[in-house]
């Protein structure tokens, strides 16, 4: 007998801003855009529990997604716009509204177990990927590249839940981008309008005050314009990886930051954010078999540490990086955490107190000069802010994703749905590695908890 679809297209729908609203726009790119260029999207997916049939989903939750999403889009224009590449640097990347650009939103529902997929334990990392829309529709001309930026996709699982899942191209903005667009379309999906998203909620600043003519050339000069001819956005493949969810709470998260202070007295920096990523990144390395370089590096919001300070709002990305390299031998073990604490702990104090600022001039040809390492963890999220608050007028999320995190051993790191000041961490692994991993994970906490 024939298997079931894992996923039925129920609608494909563009949604634009709505007439006459927005106009012909422009956004200039910096440096910190440039940066993404060539990267791989963003993935996310929001699962909210919902007890709903397929004609209640197309009757109610269809129509208010769409127009609160239209009405959200006013606002923030760039979501429905695209990227521009042009094959030299003599014209830089720039997004452009056009009146009429949509967001490509898929309807569809899946046979999928809705708890399997919200729980956290290890789970197959490919389930997700049906999920997720693809970044598409590139064009190509003999000047440019158009590359749209945002894609949603809706699934249903009937009488369980519904996922809201989000691709974005990094050029479009960091995660405080994201968080605002979600803010406000939220705030608008449960009212039914923008008044009180106009009268409570933040707009986006569009200005461009950040100017760096030295770091424009470099990070062009990384992205390497020329190849955009030949660009195809990159897509999840089926893989042997699971994912898996871990939750350190801070009672715990207190106790290793004593711990490392009682060890390192004189360490220039440590907060429980540093700590998490310490503990994460010792047990990643004790869960290697090989001796190897590895790297572990973390996004600093550069908003307010601008000259002048740039607003909560600005609009696209606008972080900065703080990487850590060490051999994984010296990261195993208790010993090994208290030393990726305090490696971690040095650079992120020397990044923030540099004389020359938190984005002083870095020269991609001379980062990784001697190769890359073969482990790059990449810290992507910040707790600071609560995506777990993204509620549409079905409550909060029961559980939050970050897919893209597949692409590279990168590790997801939010505040917790019940209590903000304890930590989620989402790690995607080969199996055998993860098996080693939550052993070191759960071995190494017995003393904390």
């Amino acid at each position: 007998m024939a298997s079931l679809p894992i996923l039925t297209v129920l609608e494909q729908a563009q949604v634009s801003p709505p007439e006459a609203t927005v106009g012909d726009r422009l956004l200039p790119l910096t440096y910190f855009d440039f940066l993404w260029l060539a990267q791989p999207p963003i993935h996310n997916i929001f699962f909210y529990e919902l007890f709903m049939t397929q004609t209640q989903f197309i009757q109610t939750i269809i129509p208010n997604l769409k127009h609160s999403l239209s009405i959200t889009l006013q606002h923030f224009f760039p979501f429905a716009g695209n990227l521009l590449v042009f094959p030299t640097s003599a014209k830089k990347p720039e997004i452009r509204y056009v009146e009429g650009d949509s967001v490509a939103v898929t309807f569809a529902e899946s046979n999928l177990d809705f708890n399997e997929l919200t729980a956290n334990h290890p789970r197959d990392c490919e389930k997700f990927y049906h999920l997720i829309p693809p970044l598409d529709h590139v064009q190509k001309t003999s000047d440019s590249t158009k590359i749209p930026l945002f894609f949603v996709q809706v699934t249903l699982f009937s009488n369980s839940g519904i996922s809201i899942g989000m691709t974005n191209h990094h050029c479009l903005g960091d995660a405080s981008t994201r968080f605002n667009f979600l803010k406000a379309w939220t705030s608008i999906a449960q009212s039914g309008s923008d008044e009180s998203f106009l009268a409570n909620g933040t707009m986006p600043f569009y200005d461009r005050l950040i100017k760096n003519p030295k770091l424009d050339e470099s990070y062009l000069k990384f992205a390497r314009l020329e190849t955009f001819k030949e660009y195809q956005p990159p897509k999840l493949e089926p893989t042997d990886k699971v994912r898996a969810t871990f939750i350190l709470p801070r009672t715990v998260l207190l106790r290793l930051k004593e711990l490392v202070t009682t060890q390192v007295p004189t360490i220039a920096y440590v907060s429980c954010f540093s700590v998490a990523c310490a503990y994460i990144w010792s047990c990643i390395a004790s869960s290697t078999h090989e001796n190897e370089l590895q790297v572990c590096g973390f996004a600093i919001d550069c908003r307010a540490r601008m000259n002048p300070a740039l607003p909560a709002s600005y609009f696209g990305n606008c972080v900065g990086w703080c990487y850590v390299p060490a051999q994984s031998k010296v990261l195993t073990g208790k010993e090994g955490f208290v030393t990726a604490a305090k490696l971690l702990g040095e650079s992120l104090h020397e990044r923030l107190t540099d004389k020359d600022g938190i984005m002083k001039d870095i020269v991609f040809d001379d980062l990784f000069s001697s190769g890359v390492p073969p482990t790059i963890i990449g810290i992507a999220g910040t707790p600071k802010l609560k995506f777990y608050d993204m509620d549409f007028g079905w409550g909060k999320p029961r559980k939050i994703e970050t897919v893209s995190i597949d692409y590279s051993q990168s590790v997801s790191m939010n505040a917790c749905r019940e209590k903000d000041e304890d930590l989620e961490i989402g790690l995607s692994l080969p199996i055998n590695q993860m098996k080693l991993f939550v052993n070191t994970f759960e071995e190494g906490l017995k003393p904390y908890v």
